[in-house]
């Protein structure tokens, strides 16, 4: 299996989350073994970040990188829409120091990297296989990983919301199944949350145009859920995307339950002190096919650049 790129740039433009300001973003072809850069766009120039466990700086409303210089936020969303596509190299350049929020889910990214087209390298792609039983439980929230070959989640959430409750997905993570089963679900909130959020001046970009919000009896979206479990979905997209941070694909198969941002970084952190114990580094050597499942799915267009 070959490492793969984007054929071409691509960009678009969208409200940040934190600032509720516009933000630009644009993908660029990248080389072999360059993984997924950020360049952080700023007066001065740009301040180029390759993401890791340890440079996750903020993780209570989103997944935030950061170097001690420059941050930026709501990254997972996209990374999972890398992860989830299949695109082991790719730079990122951001203004604004956030990524768009779109819709609040990854299909407008699945989209502008269906626009741009993947790219097959010539060198093998490398990935991080669990090679032993690893639990990690903290505060009754868990994460298991097993020895697997692919990329498997079996999650589970359980909230004491009527429309919510408890939910279950199970998915061997492909660029199609991503594509079809998860990139469309949406974050999600609550409205007593939105309300502080915004009343102390974060947040400022959360809209219903972006999220779905719960009352205490159903949701606020006039248009309804995409999916019926649209929750744990959505929970799933986040866990393809934190996985990325990594900075290698990794394979096994996970049992996850009730996590979210914090968890998945603390699970990343363990897994890297630990390496020797629980990774092993694999060379792919099968026939690639992720350039056959690029363009099989139409999702919305985004806003772009000329």
């Amino acid at each position: 299996m070959s490492q793969t790129t984007i054929h071409k740039s691509v960009r678009c433009t969208g409200i940040g989350l934190h600032s509720g300001k516009q933000v630009e973003l644009v993908l660029r072809p990248a080389a072999e073994d360059t993984g997924i850069l950020f360049a952080l766009r700023n007066g001065s120039g740009s301040t180029f970040l390759t993401p890791a466990p340890s440079l996750v700086v903020e993780t209570s409303l989103a997944t935030v990188l950061g170097n001690g210089r420059e941050t930026v936020a709501t990254v997972e969303h996209l990374m999972a829409a890398i992860n989830g596509m299949g695109i082991d190299n790719i730079q990122i350049e951001v203004s604004g120091r956030e990524l768009p929020i779109m819709d609040g889910s990854a299909a407008s990214f699945v989209y502008l990297l269906k626009q741009a087209g993947v790219r097959t390298l010539n060198k093998a792609r490398k990935v991080m296989a669990i090679k032993k039983q690893v639990d990690f439980e903290q505060d009754g929230k868990y994460i298991k990983a097993r020895p697997y070959d692919g990329f498997a989640i079996d999650y589970i959430i359980d909230f004491a919301h009527p429309l919510i409750g408890r939910q279950q997905m199970k998915l061997e993570v492909t660029p199609e199944t991503f594509s079809k089963e998860v990139a469309k679900a949406r974050t999600f909130g609550f409205l007593k949350e939105v309300d502080y959020l915004h009343a102390n001046g974060l947040a400022l970009g959360g809209s219903l145009d972006n999220a779905v919000v719960l009352d205490e009896y159903g949701i606020l979206n006039a248009e309804g859920l995409r999916f019926k479990d649209e929750f744990v979905r959505h929970k799933v997209l986040d866990f393809v995307g934190d996985m990325a941070i990594f900075g290698a694909p990794i394979r096994g198969y996970f049992e996850v339950f009730a996590s979210g941002h914090a968890l998945n970084n603390s699970f990343l952190r363990y897994l890297d002190e630990n390496r020797a114990l629980y990774l092993e580094e694999k060379v792919l050597a099968q026939p690639r096919v992720a350039e056959e499942v690029f363009g099989q799915e139409s999702l919305q267009p985004v806003p772009a650049l000329a």
